[in-house]
């Protein structure tokens, strides 16, 4: 019987700009749903970075009585002059509650007098407005507290608007270590970031986990750098927590996983260049033999000096002939023959 291995088959996902199609939802309501946890996403086993949704959930939406009614609800948002209408309350009066903290806005843009506008979640101002505590606060005189607080000059809608964002990116983390710290330091500036977190090759990891501010409009533009603006902490108490807040993710984060770092440099030793051996060679002496001198310590008081060649001995020679000057063994051989030839001609005496 031959081997079978069981493969299980994958779920069926959907990339988020065909969910928010089929869901009914621009893109911006699709977002803040998967922020909101009203829409579960899971990580793309592509290898690509981002999510996305399994068809099951996008059924799952779909079969609720009412689609896409209660979905809608629950992203709708509204700006300051509606949610008054809403609440019921004056306008004024709504702004003063939002500085104060008390209502918190879900997201902003900025307008063309590049001015900030918060958005706030309908559903969380019904609730709010519904509740009976609140009611004193909806009508009469403001508490006495609360007034001197507006004489500061207080405005937390976005420090509160930041804390409810980091909770966004702290959802989507999918528990690693690096993307939680990420999501903390894309709140903090990055003078506090390098004091936190002091190694390079971890701030560089890091950087690969933090998110960008919202979009709002082309980079280096008057939106894009009030929105950057917006999203770094200002208070000092609020940068505080955040270091606090970091270390420890970042602590937890070596724990879990090591920063890459570039593989050590591997550098040969450097070869040692051969000896060169200086040979001199000696004239032929008269036994015919070459005298040689290698490069040599000449004696052990004198290390690293070269040993001097011999003076070869001195060789007789003959004194140079110059012709014509009656010398030289020519000129011998010329006179004996002379003297033989005289000989012959000269008659002894004869002997009596």
């Amino acid at each position: 019987m031959p081997d079978s291995t069981f493969v299980p088959s994958r779920p069926v996902t959907c990339p988020p700009g065909r969910a928010a199609r089929e869901l009914g939802l621009k893109r911006a309501d699709f977002e803040l749903a998967v922020h909101l946890g009203r829409i579960r996403t899971v990580p793309d086993d592509s290898g690509g970075g981002g999510r996305r949704v399994e068809r099951v959930e996008i059924d799952r939406l779909r079969a609720e009585p009412g689609f896409p009614g209660p979905l809608l609800e629950r992203v709708h948002v509204v700006g300051t002059a509606e949610g008054a209408a809403l609440m019921g309350i004056p306008a004024g009066r709504f702004t003063r509650l939002a500085r104060l903290g008390l209502l918190v806005p879900v997201r902003f843009y900025v307008n063309r007098y590049r001015a900030v506008v918060w958005l706030y979640l309908a559903e969380e101002l019904r609730d709010f407005a519904a509740q009976g505590v609140n009611s004193r606060l909806l009508k009469g005189r403001t508490p006495e507290t609360l007034r001197g607080q507006l004489a500061t000059g207080v405005d937390l809608r976005a420090r509160n608007w930041r804390g409810r964002h980091l909770g966004f990116l702290l959802r989507g983390a999918d528990d690693d270590p690096w993307a939680r710290a990420g999501a903390l330091a894309a709140l903090l500036p990055q003078v506090d970031v390098h004091d936190v977190v002091k190694d390079p090759y971890e701030r560089a990891h890091l950087n690969r986990f933090r998110p960008a501010p919202p979009d709002h409009g082309t980079p280096s533009s008057p939106s894009a750098l009030l929105a950057e603006e917006l999203m770094t902490a200002q208070d000092a108490d609020e940068i505080g927590w955040l270091r606090s807040e970091l270390r420890r993710a970042a602590e937890e984060a070596r724990a879990h996983t090591v920063a890459p770092r570039p593989a050590p440099r591997q550098t040969e030793p450097a070869a040692r260049p051969a000896p060169r051996h200086h040979r001199t060679v000696r004239p032929a002496t008269e036994h015919g033999e070459n005298t040689r001198s290698v490069g040599s310590t000449a004696s052990a008081g004198s290390p690293g000096a070269l040993r001097r060649p011999a003076a070869p001995h001195p060789v007789p020679t003959a004194p140079p002939t110059v012709p014509g000057d009656g010398r030289g063994p020519t000129a011998t051989r010329a006179a004996r023959g002379l003297r033989v030839w005289l000989r012959r001609r000269t008659p002894r005496p004869a002997r009596v």
